[in-house]
């Protein structure tokens, strides 16, 4: 069942101070620590991939720092927890903000995949993009992981929208992860942009949903 667009903001809150404030602790270290792989991942995938002639590995660099906006996002809804009232406008705020960051996204992934396509481009191989992807794909669920449950715990359907955008980053990650070594292994170069393309309806759902003001959570606000 999906929750109505103020459900976040109309529950009655059902943690103490001292625990909220803890989960908000929980939650700022975490998009620390999101905000600062995201842009190293960012400035790796872009020069490695300028160096090969990778789109996907520097379309994968731009990605992560529209995320980087995300995590911005996100900080300054957990700073606004403090206060009720500061709380409800950074909420409602945040989720169309995170949601304009998704839009954004597909909207780049598209061009960048169909680009890849028409032009045939075919890249050389990129050793550092391949383990790039693999350390994100291990690291970023995790992340997404913990996010979501500080989310669920605080109510709020912006931070949870946020948490999705890192599980998203994960699984461009496997995308790229499998395009780059298909490429490697047998030259099938057409493989990163397809199946980035196969991504772009979820990422599409999740922004309208944010500018909507509905929670990308759904069932996990419960």
């Amino acid at each position: 069942m999906r929750l109505q667009a103020d459900h976040p903001m109309n529950v009655p809150d059902a943690i103490d101070a001292s625990t909220r404030a803890g989960l908000v602790r929980r939650g700022t270290r975490l998009a620390f620590v999101t905000l600062g792989y995201n842009l190293l991942e960012g400035f790796v995938a872009v020069v490695a991939g300028l160096s090969a002639g990778s789109i996907a590995l520097v379309g994968f660099g731009a990605d992560s720092f529209i995320e980087v906006t995300a995590g911005g996002v996100a900080l300054w809804r957990l700073q606004a927890d403090r206060e009720p009232g500061r709380r409800q406008y950074a909420e409602r705020r945040s989720r169309w903000l995170v949601g304009a960051c998704f839009l954004g996204l597909a909207a780049y992934v598209s061009i960048d995949a169909l680009t890849a396509l028409w032009r045939g481009e075919r890249p050389a191989e990129s050793p550092v993009g391949i383990a790039l992807a693999a350390i994100s794909v291990v690291l970023m669920p995790v992340l997404a992981r913990a996010k979501r449950r500080v989310a669920a715990a605080l109510r709020s359907g912006a931070l949870t929208s946020e948490s999705r955008q890192t599980s998203l980053c994960g699984w461009l990650s496997a995308i790229l992860l499998g395009g780059l070594a298909l490429n490697a292994a047998f030259g099938w170069w057409w493989a990163d942009p397809a199946a980035a393309l196969a991504m772009v309806p979820i990422m599409l759902q999740e922004g309208i949903e944010g500018l909507r003001g509905r929670s990308a959570c759904a069932e996990s606000c419960h």
